[in-house]
C-alpha cells in the first residue's frame, strides 16, 4: 500500500493511491491532540509501504510559531511511519524539517489536478479553508505561502463546517426587515449547512460551538441565537433563511476570489473538491466559468480528502 496523509490543524485525512482506502479522523492540534497515537494506529492498520505527507497544521495556535509547528508534526509522523515522505510548496519531497512544507496540501492536489484536468483553477473547500490554486502546464502558479496566497486572493479563509456565521455575516434581512448579528461563536457555517440540507449529519465532524448535539433542531438553535433570538422568537422559516443568506454570501466570497484568479491567470475552468465542492459549484456558475467535480471522476469521498489521495499518487509515481 501506498498512503497519503494530510495533516491539518482540525482534521487528518488519509487515503491510499489507488482509492480504495478513504479516513478521516478530527484531530484538532490546539486542544489535548491525539495525532501521535492516531497516527501510530493507521500505521498499524494500514502497514503501508511507503507515505506521503502534506502538512497544514502548522498555524494552530497551540504552537509559538511555525517552526514548532512544523518539528511537533514531523516528529509525530516519524515516529509512525517508517518510510515517510513531505511534500513542499515547490512539489519536491523532502525527509527534512523545511519550512517550505509549511502548508503545501494544494501542491499536491494542484500537480495532480493538473495532470488530469490540465489548465484550471484548482478550488478545495473544505471544512475551514478555501484554496483557489491557478495551474498552468501542470504547475502551480500559487504563492508558495498562506500569507502570500492571502494577499493574492488564492486563499479564503471561509469553510463548509468551521467558519463562524459571525464571520460571513454582517447582518441579515429577517421578513424583509435588516438586523444586526451578534459576533458570538453561537453557529457556524456546519449548522447552516445542516438545516439547508446540504450536509448530513455524519459530514459534520468538527465540535458544535455550544457542546450540543447535531441535530436539525440544535442547528437551528444556535442559528437562532445568531440574532439573539431562540425558537419561541424565530420560526423554521426565518432559521432558514439566515442559512441561505450565510450560503449566498460564502458563494459570493469565493466568487470573487476565483474571478480575480480567472482573470490574472486567463483561465475559465474550475476543478472544485473537498466537503463544500457544493459552495465552489454554485461560485464558478455564477461567474461562468465551466466546472468540473472532483467527485464525478474519483468520488465523493475522494473528493473530501482530495490532498491525501493526490500526494499518494505523487509518492507512487516517485
Amino acid at each position: 500500500m501506498i498512503l497519503g496523509i494530510d495533516i491539518g490543524g482540525a482534521n487528518t485525512k488519509a487515503a491510499s493511491s489507488d482509492g480504495k482506502t478513504v479516513e478521516l479522523h478530527y484531530i484538532p492540534l490546539w486542544k489535548n491532540t491525539r495525532l501521535p497515537e492516531v497516527l501510530i494506529d493507521i500505521e498499524r492498520r494500514l502497514k503501508p509501504e511507503r507515505t506521503g505527507v502534506v502538512v497544514t497544521g502548522e498555524l494552530a495556535d497551540c504552537f509559538p510559531d511555525k517552526e514548532a509547528g512544523l518539528s511537533y508534526i514531523v516528529d509525530a509522523v516519524n515516529s509512525a511511519f517508517k518510510d515517510a515522505w513531505f511534500l513542499d510548496s515547490s512539489g519536491e519531497f523532502t525527509k527534512e524539517k523545511k519550512r517550505t512544507i509549511a502548508a503545501a496540501n494544494w501542491t499536491a492536489s494542484a500537480l495532480t489536478a493538473g495532470r488530469d484536468f490540465e489548465d484550471c483553477i484548482f478550488v478545495d473547500t473544505g471544512s475551514t479553508t478555501t484554496d483557489i490554486i491557478p495551474v498552468r502546464n501542470g504547475k502551480s502558479l500559487a504563492a508558495g505561502t498562506d500569507f502570500e496566497r492571502l494577499k493574492r486572493g488564492e486563499l479564503v479563509y471561509t469553510g463548509a463546517l468551521r467558519t463562524n456565521l459571525a464571520a460571513i455575516l454582517d447582518s441579515v434581512n429577517i421578513s424583509g426587515a435588516a438586523s444586526r448579528i451578534s459576533s458570538e461563536l453561537f453557529a457556524i457555517s456546519a449548522d447552516a449547512y445542516l438545516v439547508l440540507g446540504m450536509i448530513s449529519g455524519q459530514d459534520y465532524t468538527c465540535d458544535t460551538p455550544d457542546g450540543a448535539g447535531k441535530t436539525m433542531i440544535d442547528a437551528r438553535r444556535r442559528i437562532a441565537r445568531v440574532v439573539c433570538a431562540d425558537l419561541t422568537e424565530m420560526g423554521e422559516k426565518e432559521v432558514f433563511s439566515i442559512a441561505e443568506q450565510a450560503m449566498e454570501k460564502q458563494v459570493s466570497d469565493i466568487a470573487s476570489a476565483i474571478s480575480d484568479v480567472a482573470q490574472r491567470h486567463d483561465l475559465d475552468r474550475v476543478v472544485a473538491c473537498g466537503l463544500g465542492e457544493f459552495l465552489v459549484k454554485k461560485a464558478a456558475c455564477e461567474i461562468g466559468l465551466d466546472v468540473v467535480l472532483i467527485s464525478g471522476k474519483y468520488g465523493k469521498e475522494i473528493s473530501k480528502v482530495f490532498p491525501a489521495y493526490a500526494v499518494a499518487r505523487l509518492v507512487e509515481e516517485r
